[in-house]
């Protein structure tokens, strides 16, 4: 995926949801905060973007992110016509340390905007270490994949991933330290 197509899925996803801010979660994200030339090709090859909206309680992220889903998901006209799909989720999909609203990354320019340029609407993507937290507490050997080439890339800090580990929920303590325990053993 490329950066210009996680704009769009920005555009697409608050538009379809009349919101002028969404939340993206998943591997995608990274392009908020680095592009696609300096990315190696495990950290781009996922052709879906995770949105998440932005709204009040779990519930009506769900229905929101399942209306994103049905107009722009998975065999979609929408992914036939782009090439990638969104998939809305929800404040469960992703385990995230303490802090993650603080350190989302802004993306908004014209590639953003809605067609009449007004409002300019924004994605907040993932920080890449936190970012790399969700991706290791899936456990997911393609998650690990990911991780691993960006680290090998030196485009994340593993001992700021780590630091981030430990601060997941008390319920998550268990993945989160299985997760630890992969970063420290693979580096």
């Amino acid at each position: 995926m490329r950066r210009d197509q996680l704009e769009h899925a920005i555009r697409t996803a608050c538009q379809i949801i009349g919101h002028n801010e969404v939340i993206v979660v998943g591997s995608q994200s990274i392009l908020g905060s680095v592009s696609e030339d300096r990315l190696p090709a495990e950290a781009t090859m996922s052709i879906e973007v995770d949105i998440m909206p932005i709204a009040d309680g779990n519930e009506e992220t769900a229905r929101l992110a399942d209306v994103i889903e049905g107009v722009a998901g998975e065999f979609s006209p929408f992914e036939e016509l782009h090439g990638f799909s969104i998939d809305g989720v929800d404040l469960h999909t992703s385990i995230l340390p303490q802090g993650w609203r603080n350190r989302l990354v802004k993306v908004q320019n014209a590639n953003t905007a809605a067609a009449s340029g007004e409002p300019q609407l924004t994605g907040w993507c993932l920080d890449k270490e936190d970012l790399c937290v969700a991706k290791l507490c899936a456990l997911r050997e393609k998650d690990r994949r990911f991780v691993a080439a960006l680290i090998r890339a030196g485009l994340v800090d593993p001992g700021t991933i780590i630091a981030r580990l430990s601060t997941v929920e008390p319920r998550h303590r268990g993945l989160a330290e299985r997760a630890a325990d992969w970063l420290g053993s693979w580096r």
